[in-house]
This record gives C-alpha cells, structure tokens and sequence, in this order.
C-alpha cells in the first residue's frame, strides 16, 4: 500500500495534476486526494485549481461537470462507468414538458444529472447552496429535477414559491424509513441524528439536523455533543472520524453504500496517472449549453 501510495504522490507531481474526492469513495482514495469534499465545494475547486489535469474520484457527473468548466484542462476519472443513476431519471424531453406546463418557471437542476439536462436548465444548485440559490429566484414557480426528495425539504421553507417535481431520487437515500429512524433513536437514545435531505421527508422530520455532507460534518464537528447516528452514505463516516477523534459516530444501517462510488480504487488512481485513460470528452456544443447553468450556480451561490 506505502508503494502505492508514494508512486501516486510522485505522479501527481510530475505531471501536474490536482487529485479530487468525494466524501463517498473508499478512505484510502480520500486519503491520498489533494482535495475531499462534496460536489459544490469540489466544482469550484476544479474550475479554479491551477494544474493542468484535474482527476475527479467519483461519478460520472462530476468528472463532465468539471470539464464543462474548465475545458482547456483535462480530466480524468479512474472509472468511467461509476456513475449515479439519479442522474438518468430526468432527461431534457422531459424538462420541455415541464416548461410547456409551468410558463415562466426556473428549471432548476441538481448538480447530480446529465449534462444534457444541464444544457436545457436555468441554475444548477447542490444540496450545499439550493435554498440561498432558490430563494434569489424571482420566479414563483420552480421545477425542481431530478431529486423530488431534496426539493420538498426546500419547498417547506420557502411559502413563496410552487415547487413541481419530477420523480427522480437517490436509490440510497430512498432506503431511509421513519421506522428506521426510530429504531436507531431507540438504540442510542443519546446521539444526535444527522440526515442528508435526499431520504423522504418523513424521516428527514424525525433528525436533529438535515443538510449536505459537508453541512453534516461541519455540524458534527462544533456540536458540543458527543454521539451521532449518520444518515448518509458511510464513505463521509472517514472524514467524521479523522476529524472528531474523540466523538462517537454510527453509521445508519438501514442506508447501505454506493456501489457506484466504491469503484474508484487506488490501484484505478494509478493506473490511469500513468497512462491518461479515461479522460472525460464531450461535443463543444454541450459543453458550451450546459455551462450556463454552472456557471450561474457559481454567481448566486457567492
């Protein structure tokens, strides 16, 4: 593993590249990332990281996404098959149905989707910036794709606005019941419960904090309190530890992994550090469309 590890750092040096990983892939990825964190803390570290290879451990989206902005780098993934399949329940025929339904709506589009559907959507938002992004909208009726999960825990904050969904959500997210909530409050009654706002709103109801990855680490870590059940996928539990060594983190059960995100390995970061595989490609055209939106996210979200 010590070779391994060093043969990655010396290649990352020698060719001028900056390694990326979401809290989800495997702990020793994360450990040899220059950078770990979520999809909105890592899109705007691919768009202005100075290297001129970007290598982005984790799904499909966030390796086009990171080609979109910053298209004179090239990027790399070290599977190109992991990939989220949240981000194939919506498609841009589907969004023009949307639009002819709700005139003057805002399309607004979880990072977690194609980049065809970001072509032909108005902002791009991740589970870290939607409400401040929404909020600034000035339009009333908003059609939140794909996740329907994470637009109703937006839309109950904000009176204001019609939300409209589309039927997308995350396999994993979506295992969470209230009953399972339940039961892990019963099995460690002292532990605040932490929940990403992709499982139902029922259970998300039940938690003492929902928000993105990076919200739940940040408020596990200045919580004066010492234990806590994690309602997310278990890869962010590394991050958790490393950072709160003297707090007790569960992981939910009932939650499972994502398979997808498993697939990046060290052996796969090497591999494609020494030969240049796998590097992200899209038509100039999508490129150009979907950027829009991106970019768009990163103004509002400032």
């Amino acid at each position: 593993m010590k070779q391994l590890t060093e043969r990655i750092e010396q290649l990352k040096e020698e060719k001028d590249v900056v390694v990326l990983a979401h809290f989800y892939v495997e702990d020793d990825v994360q450990d040899i990332a220059d950078y770990i964190g979520d999809s909105y803390y890592l899109s705007k570290i691919a768009a202005d990281a100075p290297q001129s290879t970007i290598l982005f451990c984790g799904v499909r989206f966030m390796g086009e996404s990171a080609k979109i902005l910053s298209p004179e780098k090239t990027v790399l993934m070290p599977d190109l098959t992991a990939d989220c399949p949240m981000a194939h329940m919506i498609t841009p025929e589907d969004v023009a149905k949307m639009r002819e339904q709700y005139p003057g709506c805002a399309v607004v589009c979880y990072i977690n989707s194609t980049s065809e559907t970001k072509a032909v959507s108005d902002v791009i938002v991740t589970s870290a910036n939607a409400k401040k992004i929404v909020e600034s909208l000035p339009n009333e009726d908003i059609c939140f794709i794909p996740d329907c999960n994470l637009g109703r825990f937006l839309e109950k904050d904000m009176p204001g606005k019609r939300f409209h969904f589309h039927n997308g959500c995350c396999p994993i997210h979506t295992r969470v019941t209230p009953e399972g909530i339940a039961a892990a409050k019963a099995e460690h009654p002292e532990a605040k419960v932490l929940i990403h706002p992709e499982c139902v709103p029922e259970a998300v109801a039940m938690c003492d904090y929902a928000g993105s990855t990076s919200g739940i680490i940040k408020y596990a870590t200045e919580s004066d309190a010492k234990e806590f059940i994690i309602v997310t996928e278990p890869g962010v539990m590394h991050r958790l530890r490393t950072q709160n060594p003297d707090k007790v983190f569960y992981p939910f059960e009932q939650m499972g992994v994502c398979e997808d995100m498993k697939k990046i390995t060290l052996e796969k970061v090497l591999h494609v550090l020494e030969t240049f595989d796998n590097q992200v490609e899209m038509p100039e055209q999508l490129r150009e469309d979907a950027k829009s939106a991106l970019v768009r996210m990163r103004e509002l979200a400032q």
